[in-house]
């Protein structure tokens, strides 16, 4: 048995409280193992400390089970009547065995041995304040991410001076075409029909840019945007259509024109918010980026100075600006920009004081890697899943993958947090930091759509980028912030895809199925670069079909009750880059 490749710690993902009755615990192991038994019970079983009687648990065989790259990841839930669990593990490798304890392996004469002391894992206490508890609406959200300045231009009369005439073409890094919250306000209507249930806005409030990145004013929107009131008529309208609203935090740095910053700039070290920023040496006013250090910033923007949110007159000023925004806006959550630059005390505070205000308020961190140490339950409810993006965007990328690299990829997302941190996550495919996805399928739609698919029925709570549901293209940044190309969706010429989105997003919200956190890879057709899997609901089971093979290939489909989507699909068989979601 490879014991090197087996892996478990009574913490993190590997052994957690779902709610205050359910533990979930997970153990990792090569693919050598063929059998996993978790022997567990509460720890005073053998009697109070001190007692002669050997501690024995219930022994239950662990079935469910995920497949990684090197890997096999079990999993199993457990109730423990008082609350507390001690457990050990069997593994079987053909006709080898051995348990695993914390402290490493024995084999069953060792763990015999008289006067041995077994250094069991222990859940000392399931302490219904330490559970990690993430919004129960967002898994039901259907997320659609506005960049304002593009979206929709609704009073003119707020246009910047350089504003550009609406279109549809590329765009450049300084172009300004007068996107506005009436704007928004005017199209809630499309979303709602669209069957949007949750807006995710980039910055709204006061900054040069027009990414607005750069807050000048946290607590005015940008006067090319509107007003204060109207953002709150927004959140207001969005509401009453039954779509929750989350703004974009930008904590990690402020603009250069922000009046903290220049202070700064005037006063030098004697400014009162010389210690705000992360400053190393004086003066800090050059025209150089800071590549050379003096301060710290954005990536290397002179123009956005990084803020000191480990300084508690920073968070102290930050959590007014939350408070301010809930209570004058009533927004539903917010999403943290650079979300692991900013401070764990400071993310802390935040999510005590968010659920002391509103208790189903949404933290959702801007974090493209491995966030673990972020999703214990005491800062972020989730992060935005670009890991899983990218999972689903190699296996297109590189034709030599087969479905089982698909498969490892997939799991990896889901095995890396809590259960309940992936019911939140947000998952997207594209956003206005990277290339549209229609750029990033090389511009072929019928593998858009197969990616879409995917996307709609993870776990977790998809989200679009404004366009998607027009197949609206972009490369890299600033081209994946083009217009909304308005005029020809008024004129009926994108019917037929806002059509194709609009079947998606209902599949979604009508069956649990694709919400489900429960699914498998059957790989049932033996076509490499076929991929199926198995989502299971609380009511109903899917299986989805993704062709990415060069020919058609057969599909049975006499065991399933419906063809719930469809793309190149006859009845009998799927052709190349077809989509099959059967139900069962």
């Amino acid at each position: 048995m490879l014991q090197s490749a087996i892996y478990h710690r009574m913490s993190e993902q590997y052994c957690y409280c779902l709610d205050n009755d359910n533990l979930i615990i997970n153990i990792k192991t090569g693919y050598d193992v063929d059998k996993v038994y978790i022997i567990y019970g509460d720890p005073y079983d053998a009697g109070i400390m001190g007692g002669n009687e050997r501690w024995s648990g219930k022994r239950e065989e662990i079935y469910y089970k995920k497949r990684l790259k090197d890997h096999i990841w079990w999993t199993t839930t457990l109730q423990p009547k008082y609350k507390r669990c001690k457990y050990f593990f069997e593994l079987h490798s053909g006709d080898e065995c051995v348990y695993f304890f914390e402290d490493g392996f024995l084999t069953e004469d060792e763990m015999n041995q008289e006067g041995k002391t077994l250094s069991y894992f222990i859940m000392p206490w399931m302490n219904p304040a330490d559970v990690c508890k993430t919004p129960a609406w967002v898994n039901d959200t259907v997320w659609y991410q506005i960049f304002p300045e593009r979206f929709c231009n609704g009073d003119h009369s707020i246009d910047p001076e350089n504003v550009l005439e609406w279109q549809s073409g590329k765009v450049g890094f300084r172009d300004f075409y007068g996107g506005d919250i009436r704007g928004i306000r005017d199209k809630l209507p499309y979303l709602k029909d669209l069957g949007i249930t949750g807006i995710y806005l980039n910055p709204i409030f006061e900054a040069s840019s027009n990414h607005k990145y750069n807050t000048r004013d946290y607590k005015k929107v940008d006067s090319h945007f509107g007003t204060n009131e109207d953002l709150r008529k927004l959140v207001d309208e969005a509401h009453e259509l039954g779509i929750r609203v989350m703004l974009d935090a930008v904590f990690n740095h402020t603009g250069s024109d922000h009046p903290m910053w220049q202070d700064i700039l005037e006063k030098g070290e004697a400014s009162e918010y010389a210690d705000w920023y992360m400053i190393n040496s004086w003066p800090v006013d050059k025209e150089e980026d800071t590549r050379d250090g003096r301060y710290y910033s954005f990536a290397f923007a002179r123009y956005m100075p990084k803020l000191n949110t480990s300084n508690p007159k920073v968070q102290e000023y930050l959590l007014d600006i939350i408070k301010f925004w809930i209570e004058t806006f009533d927004i539903d959550g917010l999403r943290f920009d650079v979300g692991n630059e900013v401070s764990h005390s400071f993310l802390k505070a935040v999510r005590y004081q968010t659920s002391h205000i509103k208790d189903d308020f949404y933290l959702l961190g801007e974090i493209w890697h491995d966030s673990m140490s972020w999703l214990l339950g005491d800062e972020y409810d989730a992060v935005m899943n670009y890991p899983l993006s990218t999972a689903i965007a190699d296996f297109w990328v590189y034709k030599n993958r087969g479905r089982d690299s698909f498969e490892y990829d997939i799991n990896r997302c889901f095995t890396m947090y809590y259960a309940q941190v992936n019911d939140a996550l947000f998952n997207l495919l594209d956003s206005h930091d990277t290339n549209r996805l229609f750029d990033k399928t090389g511009h072929n739609v019928d593998r858009f759509y197969q990616q879409l698919a995917v996307l709609f029925t993870m776990p977790g709570s998809p989200c679009i980028y404004y366009g998607t549901e027009v197949v609206l293209d972009g490369a890299h940044d600033p081209d994946c912030r083009r217009c909304m190309p308005w005029d020809e969706i008024e004129s009926g010429k994108k019917d037929a895809e806002i059509s194709e989105m609009k079947k998606l997003i209902a599949l979604r919200k009508e069956l649990q199925a694709c919400k489900s956190r429960n699914f498998h890879f059957p790989n049932d057709i033996p076509k490499d670069r076929v991929i199926s899997y198995i989502k299971i609901g609380d009511n109903e089971s899917i299986q989805v079909y993704l062709n990415c093979e060069e020919e058609s290939v057969n599909v049975d489909i006499s065991s399933f009750s419906e063809v719930l989507y469809c793309r190149k699909w006859d009845g009998e068989s799927l052709g190349r880059d077809g989509i099959l979601i059967l139900k069962k």
